[in-house]
């Protein structure tokens, strides 16, 4: 099994294994609107999610936002049982959680079929 790496929305990458929580917050960073989800991870805060469109009721975007926490959750386990390594990516378009192989994001190409040595 590989890494599981979650990507926050300033890019940078926080290991999966090393989360200790995901809390979120009716309202962005920025708002009392939308809501914010962040990961905590050797005692920083990252924010994964900012998203201050969302309108309704503070109880209607705070049940967002554990649905989308729970999605997290339920997107880091299917990460874990990959066998390459992946990052978990927030796609505001779809308000979805995206896996993608760390390959793919570093650009390395890996043969379909191993490579065997020749003699």
């Amino acid at each position: 099994m590989g890494d599981v790496w979650i990507r926050t929305i300033s890019h940078s990458l926080v290991r999966a294994d090393r989360v200790t929580e995901i809390a979120s917050s009716r309202g962005s960073v920025h708002e009392e609107r939308g809501y914010s989800i962040k990961a905590v991870a050797q005692g920083k805060a990252y924010i994964l999610i900012d998203n201050g469109d969302l309108e309704g009721t503070a109880n209607a975007r705070f049940g967002h936002a554990r649905r989308m926490q729970a999605a997290l959750l339920l997107a880091m386990d299917a990460a874990s049982t990959a066998a390459a390594s992946m990052v978990i990516s927030y796609e505001q378009d779809g308000e979805r959680w995206v896996l993608t192989p760390a390959s793919d994001i570093a650009g390395v190409t890996e043969p379909a079929v191993p490579m065997v040595k020749s003699t």
